[in-house]
């Protein structure tokens, strides 16, 4: 018995060890998930519940040289009801007067909203749609209407804001004014200034805190944000819209006449390089054009003609010859290594000077000047290639830039045929911009300056950073060589193969060219044309440089010539800017009063002077008089649109709040 007691007493023993043990572990769980677990478990369902959102900022405005504006965000708004969050006292006071306010405004009628409004809150809807796409005045209108202006934890309004770019002039110059994206593989991309200023244009991004309220559905948990976010600055580009426009329609209309597959305008200020116009237009499968790709930029081909430039400046740099030179033509045809070189005029020109040989862009003779002066030492002809910056981008600030192509005496595959063939413009390659860059060069007295399309950065009317003129070469040749170079493109338009576009009373200057793309390839089955006239204006007074590219026109009007073909764009681009610009009309009347204008400076001028404290009512203001009067009252002022004051986000009468922001919407 004593022996069975002792046994049951080790059980005993045993079992209250057991539970003793049980419990010290229970009580380390415990303390383990209370003070080294817990923070890991509260953080896990403060995620679950309570969540940091992004709030995008603003990205800037870009502008075009002359103010227009080219790319803008628009916020658009969304506002949903928390049904379940107004008190019962709040909402059945509210209802009937919410119910007439949003009829008023989003089109139904009181009854419908009402009825939707107490079906929300009888199925404890937290999300409710009240409607979508709103502009930034009507968001803030709602917002303001009764139970609304209680605010998310009383009122139940959620805001869900997202931001919209916009292109106010259309698909013009669309891929240089370009975009940012995000790729399906999650990586950022884009085209053009939208990507290349990005850094300028997207601000810096706010907070908001929002509670989960439902599956998938998120509210903010307070009025304000936890990170206000920053706006963008805004990038002043250099294109000018009125001469974009010419350019657009002069090369969409001579794209429609020739059926042509793609082709692309660009107008550069010699003085400064920047692009004052620039158009890259493709053929849609249904016959309509529309900017596809950069192809003034990106596309390097073989440029024909327009290279011969080159041959002459070098060959009258290095004094081999004169332009008096005379040279025979052979009957239009010149033999190298078995390759024919011909003229496009059958029968050639006979004997004729090196000059009247570029006027009238003979192959024959250019190949002869260089080939003949070159053959004992090609290096010396290629480094002046080279120095003159053929052989490199230019750097631009857009990306996607074609590389150029300029054979070298060290490669492996120069041949016997590689040095007359540059000579006319083939087995070379080189962009449209490239060229022009080139040409702006002469036209600029030997000053090569690079390609710009941004002028400045600003904050409003502050200047963040000015982009001065950049010079890729300050002089490409001397200038008894420009001299002659001006003198010939000048007679290229006057008596050579541009004849066609020669007026008296408007100087041009300039090369056509006519290049065979794609002629070596499947036994030159894919061979097409591409046409090119650059050159500048006026030819005494060089302000613009213009290139004309237009590939692959119909055959069918028997003419690929680039005189033909894009001469034609760049004299109605030329003329329409120097006899439609609004800067060159003659003002009459000067000292005249305006009695309109009288009027509306003397209504500006009395509220500007009167001292009040409240935000004035400035509709019906012209534009500028109303931004002005509200920053100096201590306000920032965002206008979107142009001409008078339709709409003011903040109402007259309230009390001015400094460094408030108020838009303003013009029309």
């Amino acid at each position: 018995m004593a022996v069975e007691d002792k046994y049951i007493s080790y059980r005993i023993y045993l079992v209250a060890f057991a539970i003793f043990l049980m419990a010290i572990a229970i009580a380390v769980k415990l303390t383990n998930i209370q003070w080294v677990e817990g923070a890991y478990y509260r953080k896990l369902a403060k995620e679950r519940t309570v969540k940091n959102f992004v709030i995008p900022a603003n990205k800037g405005n870009i502008y075009s040289a002359d103010g227009s504006l080219l790319a803008t965000s628009i916020p658009n708004y969304e506002i949903r009801f928390d049904a379940v969050t107004p008190k019962s006292d709040n909402f059945q006071k509210h209802v009937k007067s919410l119910s007439d306010s949003l009829s008023m405004v989003l089109d139904k009628s009181s009854d419908f909203f009402e009825n939707e409004l107490r079906k929300a809150r009888a199925n404890k809807n937290r999300y409710y749609l009240i409607a979508r796409n709103l502009s930034y005045t009507e968001y803030m209108r709602i917002k303001s209407f009764p139970l609304f202006n209680l605010g998310a934890n009383k009122g139940g309004i959620i805001i869900e804001q997202e931001t919209v770019r916009e292109n106010p002039i259309g698909k013009i110059a669309e891929r240089t004014i370009g975009y940012e994206r995000i790729n399906p593989d999650g990586k950022p991309d884009g085209k053009g200034i939208e990507w290349a200023y990005r850094k300028y244009l997207n601000g810096k991004d706010g907070r908001i805190l929002k509670q989960k309220i439902a599956q998938g559905q998120w509210k903010p948990i307070r009025d304000i944000n936890e990170i206000d976010p920053q706006d963008g600055y805004d990038v002043i580009s250099t294109i000018d819209v009125f001469i974009q426009d010419i350019a657009h329609h002069a090369l969409l209309k001579q794209l429609e006449l020739y059926q042509a597959d793609h082709g692309c305008v660009v107008v550069m200020e010699t003085k400064t390089g920047h692009i004052k116009a620039i158009s890259n237009l493709g053929r849609a499968t249904d016959g309509t054009y529309y900017e596809t790709t950069n192809y003034a930029v990106a596309e390097s081909h073989e440029p024909g003609s327009t290279y011969k430039l080159a041959d002459l400046m070098a060959l009258l740099e290095d004094k081999k010859v004169d332009t008096s030179a005379v040279y025979d033509s052979k009957g239009g045809i010149i033999v190298y290594s078995g390759k024919k070189v011909r003229d496009s005029h059958e029968g050639g020109y006979g004997k004729i000077s090196l000059a009247r040989g570029f006027e009238l862009s003979s192959n024959t003779v250019m190949v002869q000047a260089v080939y003949n002066n070159y053959k004992n030492e090609p290096s010396k002809f290629v480094n002046h290639l080279n120095n003159f910056g053929l052989n490199k981008p230019l750097g631009l600030s857009i990306k996607g830039e074609g590389v150029p192509k300029v054979p070298q005496p060290s490669d492996k595959n120069w041949s016997n045929i590689s040095l007359p063939w540059m000579a006319f413009g083939y087995g070379v390659l080189i962009t449209p911009l490239q060229t022009l860059t080139f040409y702006n060069a002469v036209a600029n007295n030997g000053e090569m300056v690079k390609p710009q399309f941004v002028s400045e950065i600003k904050e409003w009317n502050r200047t963040i950073k000015k982009y001065d003129k950049e010079v890729l070469n300050p002089k490409v040749c001397s200038q008894e060589t420009i001299l002659k170079l001006k003198a010939i493109l000048q007679n290229v338009v006057k008596k050579g193969t541009a004849s066609k576009l020669y007026s008296k009373d408007f100087s041009m200057a300039g090369k056509t060219g006519t290049a065979a793309v794609n002629y070596a390839k499947d036994g030159g089955s894919g061979k097409y044309y591409a046409s090119s006239f650059v050159g500048y204006f006026p030819a005494d007074h060089p302000k613009y440089s213009c290139i004309v590219v237009v590939h692959k026109p119909s055959t069918a009007l028997n003419n690929y010539y680039g005189a033909d073909v894009a001469g034609p764009v760049f004299k109605r681009i030329a003329q329409k800017i120097f006899t439609d610009a609004p800067s060159t009309n003659e003002i009459k009347n000067l000292n005249g009063k305006i009695i309109k204008q009288e009027n509306s400076y003397n209504v500006y001028f009395e509220k500007s002077h009167k001292r009040t404290q409240s935000i004035p009512n400035v509709k019906g203001m012209p534009g500028m008089d109303a931004i002005a009067l509200l920053e100096n009252l201590g306000m920032k002022v965002k206008a979107i649109g142009v001409g008078k004051v339709k709409k003011q986000s903040l109402q007259a009468g309230k009390n001015i709040v400094k460094n408030s922001t108020i838009s303003l919407e013009l029309s």
